[in-house]
């Protein structure tokens, strides 16, 4: 099972005697998100008002390859819902700030979220191939990494439900009122996603 795969790799990169509890290969859940990370940001560029709201959104339908972040938030949120809040800064603002690729990204890589007795880790692999042999798989695995970590007391609660028409989405609530959901593919099962619930709320 590819959760496995990453079993060994996640027993190096923990701390010593931390013992990792679950593991699943996911990815965060498409939607509106948290507020991104507080930036720099130039006066030419913030698009305010309602015109600029409606004007991005009418290029985001148009097409998808002209990107405005206010036309993006609506799209999403029509399409797709609502998969996450928090302030900028918020523990969910910071583990999706962790999982956001470098541009330009031109590689892809596996999501690993893992609990372990102490802490609620983010990882992610090497860079993936599209069509991948085990021994890609394998070395994909070897090289991944922590990118995020919060202590388990920064987790206020963990559930996976219904979302929409997916029965298997996990949404982790942190104490400071963020919150973040991640999914695995819908042909996939949801144990690994249980798993880390279960752990999480186990204290």
């Amino acid at each position: 099972m590819a959760d496995n795969s990453y079993q060994e790799r996640l027993s190096q990169l923990v701390e010593p005697g931390e013992r990792v509890l679950a593991i699943a290969k996911t990815e965060i859940a498409q939607g509106a998100r948290p507020a991104e990370m507080p930036a720099p940001e130039s006066p030419e560029s913030s698009g305010s008002g309602r015109g600029g709201v409606v004007s991005s959104v009418l290029l985001n339908v148009i097409s998808p390859l002209i990107s405005f972040s206010a036309g993006d938030r609506l799209v999403d949120r029509v399409v797709y819902g609502i998969a996450g809040r928090g302030a900028p800064g918020s523990a969910a603002s910071a583990l999706q700030h962790a999982r956001r690729p470098v541009p330009p990204a031109t590689t892809t890589e596996d999501t690993i979220l893992a609990v372990t007795d102490r802490r609620l880790l983010v990882c992610a692999s090497g860079p993936m191939k599209l069509w991948s042999s085990q021994a890609d798989d394998e070395k994909a695995a070897a090289e991944a990494r922590v990118v995020w970590s919060a202590p388990r007391a920064a987790v206020a609660s963990a559930r996976v439900g219904w979302h929409r028409l997916n029965p298997k989405r996990l949404r982790i609530e942190f104490t400071d009122g963020s919150w973040l959901a991640f999914i695995v593919p819908i042909a996939e099962p949801g144990k690994p996603l249980r798993d880390i619930a279960a752990a999480l709320t186990d204290r």
